[in-house]
């Protein structure tokens, strides 16, 4: 049985944490900065972590 490939788009968005988290980055900060809150930038900024519904999937995609 072949080892199965990660997917290179995963690899390159999630982080797996020490307590098996996975770490993501939040959308919605790359462009068309000009209309949002400072604040909301700022909070956008932060680090958040993949919904347990998604998991599952991302762990498959990362070949863990």
């Amino acid at each position: 049985m072949p080892k199965v490939k990660t997917k290179a788009g995963a690899k390159k968005r999630f982080k797996l944490t020490g307590s098996g988290k996975l770490k993501r980055k939040q959308a919605f900060k790359s462009h068309i900065l000009t209309k949002k809150e400072t604040k909301r930038k700022h909070n956008l900024t932060k680090t958040d972590y993949v919904s347990k519904v998604d998991t599952k999937s991302v762990k498959l995609q990362l070949g863990i």
